[in-house]
């Protein structure tokens, strides 16, 4: 039912009634909205943004947390002008950019070995890209223990299979400062693949088919439709997966702090253990702060030219 309301030029313009009253709905009311918003604001708020700005405003000042507050000291740019001439933290950057450098492309070659495994028809596909995708929904303290285990150097699986043919020098994975790096390496590819093949098959799945036909037609291979339909359509995918994964791998703490907490010696000490040794073991919050400051501008930069040097190469750009 519609009632005419009069407009400005003296014309009836039809405006919506409900069918019991009759009467025009009210407009809503923006107070409704913001309720239901509320709660996830406040989340944000609480747990996001005001740990931002403290960490910014801390990595201008020196703060012991048993001090309390009246303890907080301005230091300026001193905190920032200290990290670039810590060789600890410079130290701790060269073994994150070889851990985060390392198993990232490790996953991407995994995680698209796999999707394109999965992506045919095969029997029981389903069951597979379960079996694939559990180890990246597993808690790290499942597969921190369970990795600790299989790669103990006397009593674990992998040594004890080495050795079964013959190897003499065996590795001290976890428990030597030469292998203990190489080892997280091999953990974090084996957690994080699944996640790498679950994304790379929706991008496959999604793949241009009357292209792939039009390559048969033409009698080209599956190298040369893999090198000129299947890459360039996966590049924003792979652009995707590559930021989101070195940011993740190379934050990376609950694995290291559980399995060699920064050990043997400094070998697998990355920059967000550094932060956390530096904040929560010696307590200088201010200057971990920086640290942390440092770090994501580092990060924010690099996952800047990695964007730009993507665009204008995929398929459907």
């Amino acid at each position: 039912m519609t009632t005419a309301f009069p407009t400005a030029t003296g014309s009836a313009a039809p405006r919506a009634t409900t069918r019991r009253t009759g009467r025009a709905p009210s407009d809503p009311k923006p107070l409704v909205g913001w309720l239901f918003i509320a709660p996830n604001l406040i989340g944000v708020a609480l747990f996001t943004l005001v740990p931002l700005v403290s960490v910014v405003l801390l990595s201008f000042t020196e703060w012991n947390l048993v001090s309390g507050i009246d303890g907080i000291r301005f230091l300026g740019i001193d905190n920032f002008v200290s990290v670039l001439r810590d060789p600890v933290f410079w130290r701790s950057l060269l073994i994150t950019v070889v851990y985060a450098g390392a198993a990232v492309p490790l996953t991407l070659v995994v995680g698209l070995t796999l999707a394109m495994a999965l992506n045919r028809d095969l029997p029981g596909r389903a069951a597979l890209r379960a079996c694939f995708f559990i180890p990246y929904i597993v808690n790290v303290v499942a597969i921190g223990m369970t990795w600790m285990m299989l790669l103990d150097p006397g009593a674990g699986l992998l040594n004890q299979f080495l050795g079964f043919f013959g190897a003499e020098a065996l590795p001290g994975w976890f428990a030597s400062s030469r292998w203990a790096l190489p080892a997280l390496i091999l953990v974090t590819v084996w957690a994080q693949a699944g996640y790498a093949c679950l994304i790379y098959l929706s991008a496959l799945q999604d793949a241009p088919v009357q292209l792939y036909e039009a390559a048969r037609i033409d009698g080209a291979g599956r190298w040369r439709m893999f090198r000129s339909i299947t890459w360039p359509s996966l590049l924003p995918t792979t652009i995707f997966l590559l930021i989101t994964l070195f940011v993740g791998i190379s934050q990376s703490f609950g694995m290291i702090a559980l399995i060699t907490n920064g050990g043997p010696g400094a070998s697998t000490t990355t920059l967000s253990f550094y932060m956390y040794q530096t904040g929560f073991q010696f307590y200088r919050f201010g200057y971990a702060s920086a640290v942390g400051l440092v770090t994501f501008l580092g990060i924010f930069v690099l996952m800047l030219v990695m964007w730009r040097a993507q665009r204008g190469r995929a398929l459907h750009d």
